[in-house]
C-alpha cells in the first residue's frame, strides 16, 4: 500500500476541513470532493450548461450574462500527476479523475504535433523528406538520444504539454469541471536536465530551452494540487523491463545515470519550487498504492484557507472580481494562439535547432502536395461560396 511521505515541504492536514454540521447535513464547502463523499451531500442547484469553447469565443459581449465563477465548486481544481517513467502514472490519473468526477488529461506526446486534424500522421513523410526535417518523438530519443534533433524534440515537447495545459485551464473555466493531468509544463525542465547531464543535448540548447520557458510559463495559472509517486531508481528499472517496450528496454536514454538525475530534479528542484504555489502530496508507489486512500488525504486539504494577499500559495485563483475570471477565460478560449506564438524567439546561434530553407522548402512541397494536405482544414474541392467560409476551426495546431 503507498505511504504518504511527509517531508519539510509538504502540508497535509490532519483532520478534514471546511465542513459544517446543520442539523444531520454534511454541508462541503472548501476541500474537493470524492465520489463517495459526494453521494452523502444533498443535491445541488443546478450549474450552467458548459459553454462550447472548442468551436465559439467567449467574447466581451458574452461575458456579461455567462459568469465564469457560476459553474464552479469545490472540485473545480487542477490537479498534476508526477512521477518517474513507469510509475503507473496513467493508471493511477484516470482511475483518480473519474473518483473525483474530473477530466483526465493524458500525458501529452510528439503526437500533438504530428497527427493532423484530419487523422493523417506526418510521420508518413520520413522517408521522402530530408534527413533534418524528420519527425523525431519519444521512440526516437530512446533509440537515438545524441540525435541532433534530441533538443528540438525536448523544446517541442514543452510545447505540447504548454498547449495541452491551456486546453485544460480552458475546460476548467468554460465548464466548471476540474482536471486532471499527466505532468505539466511546470516539471518538463525534470527531462531538460537530465538529459543535459547526460551530453544528449548541449549549452546552446539548454539556453534556447530556458528563454522560451521564461517568457511563456508566467502566462498559466498555477496547479492547486500536486500528487507525486515516489518510485526508487531500481524499481523504475524493473518496471520498464516489465512493460518491455522495445525502444525503452533496448534504447539507450532511460540509463540508471539518466533516471538518477530525473529523480533528483523532481525532488531537489520541482516539488520545493511547486509547492511554494500548489498543495503537495507525496507517496511512495513502490507497490502500487490505493486511490481511495489518496483521495481521502485530497478531501482533507483547504484549498481556501490561504487568504493573505502577498500568500503566494493558490495565489492565482485569488482573482478579486468577476471581469478578471472573464479576462483569464478570454484568454485561454480565444487565445492560444497568441499563448503559442509567445515561444517564437528568434535564436540562430544554436546549428541543431536550425534547418535549412532549402530542407524546409522540400518538406513542404512534399507534405502539402498529399492529397490530404491540399486544402486547409474544413475545405474540399467542391466547396462552394468560399466567401463565407473563412473561420478556422478553434483548438487545432497546424504544420
Amino acid at each position: 500500500m503507498a505511504t504518504l511521505i511527509r517531508t519539510t515541504f509538504i502540508k497535509v492536514l490532519s483532520t478534514p476541513q471546511g465542513g459544517k454540521i446543520a442539523g444531520c447535513t454534511f454541508v462541503h464547502h472548501r476541500n474537493i470532493s470524492g465520489k463517495s463523499l459526494r453521494e452523502t451531500l444533498p443535491p445541488r442547484p443546478p450549474k450552467p450548461a458548459p459553454f462550447d469553447y472548442v468551436n465559439k469565443d467567449y467574447t466581451w459581449t458574452r461575458s456579461f450574462f455567462d459568469r465564469t465563477t457560476h459553474r464552479f465548486d469545490e472540485n473545480s481544481k487542477v490537479l498534476v500527476v508526477e512521477g518517474p517513467v513507469a510509475a503507473g502514472k496513467t493508471e493511477f490519473a484516470k482511475v483518480l479523475a473519474e473518483d473525483l468526477g474530473m477530466k483526465h488529461f493524458p500525458e501529452a506526446t510528439m503526437d500533438i504535433h504530428y497527427i493532423r486534424p484530419n487523422g493523417k500522421d506526418l510521420r508518413m513523410f520520413d522517408d521522402q523528406v530530408p534527413e533534418d526535417t524528420r519527425t523525431f518523438d519519444h521512440v526516437n530519443f530512446n533509440c537515438e538520444p545524441n540525435h541532433r534533433l534530441a533538443g528540438n524534440f525536448q523544446i517541442q515537447m514543452l510545447m505540447a504539454r504548454y498547449g495541452q495545459y491551456i486546453d485544460a485551464l480552458a475546460h476548467l473555466l468554460n465548464t466548471g469541471q476540474g482536471v486532471v493531468l499527466e505532468r505539466s509544463p511546470y516539471s518538463d525542465f525534470v527531462f531538460l536536465e537530465a538529459m543535459f547531464s547526460q551530453k544528449y543535448i548541449s549549452k546552446g540548447v539548454r539556453s534556447v530551452y530556458y528563454e522560451l520557458r521564461n517568457n511563456t510559463i508566467e502566462e498559466l495559472m498555477r496547479p492547486h494540487l500536486v500528487i507525486y509517486l515516489d518510485v526508487p531508481v531500481k524499481q523504475v528499472q524493473d518496471a520498464i523491463k516489465r512493460r518491455a517496450l522495445p525502444h525503452e528496454v533496448q534504447g539507450k536514454a532511460l540509463t540508471k545515470e539518466f533516471l538518477t538525475e530525473m529523480e533528483r530534479q523532481y525532488k531537489n528542484k520541482y516539488l520545493r519550487d511547486i509547492s511554494t504555489h500548489a498543495e503537495l502530496l507525496v507517496y511512495d508507489w513502490t507497490g502500487g498504492g490505493d486511490v481511495e486512500v489518496v483521495v481521502e488525504d485530497i478531501e482533507r486539504l483547504n484549498f481556501e484557507k490561504y487568504t493573505e494577499r502577498e500568500e503566494p500559495k493558490m495565489k492565482d485563483w485569488r482573482l478579486p472580481r468577476e471581469v478578471e475570471w472573464a479576462d483569464q477565460r478570454a484568454l485561454y478560449t480565444n487565445n492560444k494562439h497568441y499563448l503559442m506564438n509567445l515561444f517564437n524567439i528568434p535564436r540562430l546561434d544554436v546549428p541543431e535547432l536550425l534547418t535549412s530553407a532549402d530542407d524546409s522548402y522540400e518538406r513542404d512541397k512534399i507534405i502539402h502536395g498529399h492529397p490530404a494536405f491540399i486544402h486547409t482544414e474544413g475545405y474540399t474541392d467542391s466547396d462552394s461560396g468560399l466567401l463565407f467560409k473563412n473561420k478556422i476551426p478553434k483548438y487545432t495546431e497546424y504544420i
